[in-house]
């Protein structure tokens, strides 16, 4: 692919952001950077994109975003609350307007009977709140990390619209 169709939802929001001068960063785990790639496959997206923080690990988790430890443990890393405080962590990191965050199981392993392979949570930290979403997707390693980055894109081109 030579060039990003004009109706993407990266264009989408970055049009969005550029217009309201807002920001945005990304705290991934299991997409390993994939939004941050798609959002700055965009021309001058260095105008709302501050960066993002890829951290895998339950330590990465805490040390660089301030995911607690207790949410950690109790909730575990695919979780609602895990990927709340992940966005607000990379927000506050960043010093961001806005910050979505994901954490799921990729497969082909990890996966329990509460939390199948494919389980992913995405989270939303805005000046006006949080939100998060639960996905539990049905395909490969590759296509759960595509179609994570793909709701989560479709959380902040939400947000940006009904804002």
């Amino acid at each position: 692919m030579n060039s990003i169709p004009s109706t993407t939802l990266e264009l989408l929001i970055g049009k969005l952001l550029s217009e309201r001068k807002l920001s945005l960063v990304t705290a991934e785990s299991c997409t390993g950077g994939l939004i941050a790639s798609r959002i700055t496959d965009v021309p001058g997206s260095s105008v709302y994109f501050l960066g993002g923080i890829v951290a895998y690990s339950y330590e990465a988790k805490a040390a660089l975003l301030g995911v607690s430890w207790d949410t950690l443990n109790g909730k575990g890393a695919v979780s609602r609350e895990t990927v709340i405080e992940m966005a607000q962590g990379a927000r506050k990191a960043l010093g961001a307007d806005i910050a979505v965050s994901v954490s799921g199981i990729a497969g082909p392993g990890g996966g329990t009977p509460d939390k199948p392979v494919g389980t992913v949570w995405i989270g939303l930290a805005t000046p006006s709140g949080e939100e998060a979403r639960h996905f539990v997707w049905d395909g490969d390693r590759i296509r759960n990390k595509y179609l994570s980055s793909e709701a989560a894109l479709q959380l902040i081109l939400d947000y940006l619209e009904k804002s």
